[in-house]
């Protein structure tokens, strides 16, 4: 099987079948500098470095805000 590599946003209208081998790695942004949840998607994933009070967390955007994978809360620094 060949292997592609893409840079930047990945969009897939039909989700993505396959298996990821190795790691996934997402962007990493503060809770001030996360782009806009609205203009990335519904979907988008990012890794917040203090969104979860100050803590790291994976987050996912709704199409509003950015939600904390762990309690669906929106991301805070505090």
């Amino acid at each position: 099987m060949s292997s592609t590599t893409f840079s930047g946003p990945v969009n897939s209208t039909a989700g993505f079948v396959g298996t990821l081998t190795g790691t996934a790695i997402v962007t990493t942004y503060t809770v001030s500098n996360a782009p806009s949840a609205a203009t990335a998607g519904a979907g988008s994933v990012v890794f917040v470095s203090n969104g979860a009070a100050g803590s790291a967390i994976l987050a996912f955007s709704d199409g509003t805000n950015w939600k904390r994978s762990d309690t669906g809360a929106t991301i805070a620094a505090a």
